[in-house]
Parts: C-alpha cells; structure tokens; sequence
C-alpha cells in the first residue's frame, strides 16, 4: 500500500523560507513606502497643530474659567439679597461686591475705619488657631498693598544660596546691625520662598553680598508664583539705598 502522505506536514523547502526575514521577503515597493512616509509626515503634522492648538487655548481656557468662577463667587454674596427683593439680574451682586469693596477701603483710612480695624484685629489675634492664618495671610496681602509699612517686603533680592554658584530670589524684609567684638557689621534679613509665597526661610545675609534686581515687588511675586516662568531675560543690578529706620539693632555678642 503507499503511504498516506501528512496534510499537515510542510515541505523542508518551504519551512525554511521565513516571510519575516529581510533579506528573503520581497522588497517594498516604491509605492509602499511613498504611502508610509505621507502618512508618518500627516501624523506628525496633525500632532504638531493639535498640541499648538492645546498651548494656545489652555491659558485663555484657565482665565475663562477662573475669571467665571470668581464673578460667579463674587456675585454671590449680594445675589440672595436681590433675589428677596425681586430683583434678577445677573452681574448685579458682583458689580456691589466691587463698590463695597472700595467703599470699605475708603472707610479704613480715615481714623474711625482704622480704629474699628484695629479693634477687630485685637479680637482676632486673641483667637488660638485663627490669629496664625490671618498673620500669614496679612503678611503675603501687605506685601503688594500699596500703602507699605514696616512689615511688608522692602526690595526683590538676589543671594548666593545654597551653594556657591547658585543663586536664590528672596524679598529684603529689613536690615540688622550686628554688634560683634571685631565691629558691627550690617545684615539683610532675606526672606526666600520654598513653597510658593507663604513658606519660606528666613536668612541673613551681609548687606554687600545681596543683589538688589531692578524689579518691583509685584514683578519678584509674579516670578515667584509662576514658578520663575515670568523671569525677565535680563536682570540688572541697581545701587543699594540705605534705610535707617529699616534697621534693628542686636545685642552685642560675647
């Protein structure tokens, strides 16, 4: 009888041929390749535009949005008041919002707002937990209030920290005088963020190795905020005032 012969089985001739193997599969034709290339150049394009499109509309999305959500949580403070009173217009609480305000601002500068100010000020730095939110936060709002006293930041700082070579941006709070055996020596108390605005560490630092920028305070929190994406190409050094009501004497050291 002849041997049945194996559907399965596959001819040595043909098992040796592997489809995947560069050099035995057929070349690409010019063809083929023509279409890879348009379509790998169509892809990049797309990707490319698509992400443009992303950068360009992500910050007008963000200020659209945070610009909304804040006239929409300003305009509810005085909203539920107009509703009782039959009155629906939209905007209508924020616009009050801004004039009360002003109005409030006006009413702290004359000498019976700052006394009631103080007075609530008094009540609140007596409260346990409250009284170190509202330092922290006093600190940061009279850093940018237009009327600077003793306690907001004086000048934008630049020192040598923490290493040679590099450098860290600070905000000059005042200056010390250092009494010591070899003679007094005049400090700058620097204040450099670590974590945004309200963290940071406190340094002194001689009052010839600080660099004074020549920048604003709003422009040094702007820098600091946006994680130093506003820095200015180029920073230049501007001459140092000096301050005598800034400076606070220590006790000499032994």
């Amino acid at each position: 009888m002849a041997e049945e012969k194996d559907p399965t089985s596959i001819p040595l001739s043909q098992a040796s041929e592997d489809p995947e193997d560069p050099i035995k599969s057929p070349p690409a034709s010019p063809n083929s390749s023509t279409r890879k290339a348009c379509c790998y150049f169509l892809q990049s394009w797309v990707s490319k535009k698509f992400m443009t499109g992303c950068v360009v509309l992500f910050p007008v999305a963000v200020t659209f949005f945070v610009t909304w959500w804040f006239i929409q949580f300003v305009d509810g403070f005085f909203s539920p008041l107009y509703e009782q009173l039959g009155i629906d217009i939209f905007g209508l609480g924020f616009v009050t919002s801004l004039v009360f305000v002003f109005l409030v601002g006006v009413f702290v500068s004359s000498w019976l707002g700052a006394t009631v100010f103080w007075i609530g000020e008094w009540v609140i730095k007596r409260m346990p937990f409250v009284r170190h939110l509202y330092s922290a936060s006093k600190q940061i709002s009279s850093a940018v209030s237009p009327d600077q006293n003793t306690t907001a930041f004086k000048e934008v700082a630049i020192i040598r920290h923490p290493r040679v070579g590099e450098y860290a941006f600070g905000f000059i709070t005042s200056s010390v005088t250092l009494q010591t055996d070899e003679g007094d020596e005049e400090l700058c108390s620097v204040f450099v963020p670590t974590n945004h605005l309200y963290i940071g560490d406190v340094l002194l630092v001689n009052a010839n190795d600080v660099i004074r920028p020549n920048m604003s305070i709003r422009e040094g929190i702007e820098i600091i905020v946006s994680g130093g994406m506003t820095m200015p190409q180029r920073i230049s050094h501007v001459a140092r005032v000096a301050r005598q009501s800034e400076r606070i004497p220590l006790n000499r050291i032994k």
